[in-house]
């Protein structure tokens, strides 16, 4: 599953280029809890259709009956034009009952900038650039919603003031995981679901040929070739899960070189002290570099099976992409030392 932003910009590109109406809808703030993030989008066509999401789906069907005349399928439905000029703003959840019936949590509050019939032109220009694997910038003028597009060297937060909105978007996140083994499996899946391009590397050929993953791409090169070839930026992660030091050492010493948000290992807890030796020991590894290296991998749940294993590696991937502190009880190795000692 690819990188919801494309999705909808694409969509909304789609619609355009065929001279339909279309509006984009942009978180812009928030107050208390909201469902959906700052910076969520989504589009709606003339015709009802809807790609993406603000909210759980009340502020959705909400705008499709304001903006469209074909709320619910029916004719002659109330809705009207999706109509053209300048942006605007919209608040939703603002009163008790507001919160109540646009399915928002307890006092929760949020701000959407409705972009009216976007350039197609500007469209098909993002959704290329970001096809390409480059971050975006986009400036939307509020004045008349003119947009400027430029290259961005790195991921800004959304910003809105009077006269403009920016916002960067950005290729999707890639997962580079070592080893084709069944573990390997659930957690390729897990990421394609979370919107990460996968790519596998396994240069073991009996592991190869089971692969069943749909999607993801399968190189059979060396490892530290292939994490050379991939350039790791600040939106890829890199797990070794091979349990094999010949195909995972090299591979996460290139691996963290680079600016990956996560690399890690599979492996207990006397497995990786013994890694972090073989790397002090016999590589050109900084103290730094080596702090960097995540072991043992995921967060702890008592996981036993390949599946669970899975699950609590994503979720740690996810947290430290989401910038998310996780406690030191969640921490698998002083979990496991904490249950030793008990």
């Amino acid at each position: 599953m690819e990188n919801l932003d494309v999705m909808v910009l694409r969509a909304l590109r789609d619609w355009r280029a065929a001279a339909k109406r279309g509006l984009l809808a942009t978180v812009v703030r928030t107050w208390g809890s909201s469902p959906r993030p700052v910076g969520s989008i989504m589009a709606l066509c003339e015709d009802g259709s809807v790609v993406g999401s603000v909210s759980g789906g009340c502020i959705e069907d909400d705008l499709v009956y304001r903006f469209t005349r074909a709320y619910a399928g029916g004719a002659g439905a109330s809705g009207n034009a999706i109509p053209s000029g300048a942006p605007g703003f919209v608040k939703y959840g603002i009163t008790a009952d507001e919160a109540h019936r646009f399915g928002l949590p307890c006092g929760g509050t949020l701000e959407l900038l409705l972009e009216y019939d976007p350039d197609a032109a500007s469209l098909a220009q993002l959704v290329q650039s970001l096809e390409t694997g480059r971050l975006m910038r986009r400036v939307v003028r509020l004045a008349d919603g003119a947009v400027t597009l430029s290259e961005a060297a790195a991921p800004e937060e959304l910003r809105v003031d009077a006269d403009a909105l920016v916002n960067t978007f950005g290729p999707e996140y890639r997962m580079l995981l070592i080893g084709a083994g069944q573990l390997t499996e659930y957690l390729a899946t897990m990421a394609l679901f979370s919107g990460f391009a996968v790519t596998v590397c396994d240069p073991r050929e009996e592991y190869r040929g089971a692969w069943s993953v749909a999607g993801a791409t399968m190189l059979s090169d060396m490892p530290d070739d292939v994490v050379l070839a991939f350039k790791a930026d600040r939106r890829s992660c890199v797990v070794a899960l091979t349990h094999d030091p010949k195909l995972d050492d090299l591979a996460l010493l290139e691996a963290l070189k680079t600016q990956a948000f996560y690399v890690g290992a599979i492996g207990s807890r006397r497995n990786n002290e013994a890694r972090h030796q073989r790397m002090r020991e016999h590589f050109d590894v900084s103290a730094d570099e080596l702090a960097r290296l995540r072991g043992p991998i995921g967060i702890y749940i008592g996981s036993k099976t390949p599946p669970e294993i899975a699950v609590s590696v994503m979720a740690e991937i996810l947290a430290v992409k989401n910038c998310v502190a996780l406690p030191r009880d969640m921490d698998v190795a002083q979990a496991k030392n904490q249950l030793a000692h008990a």
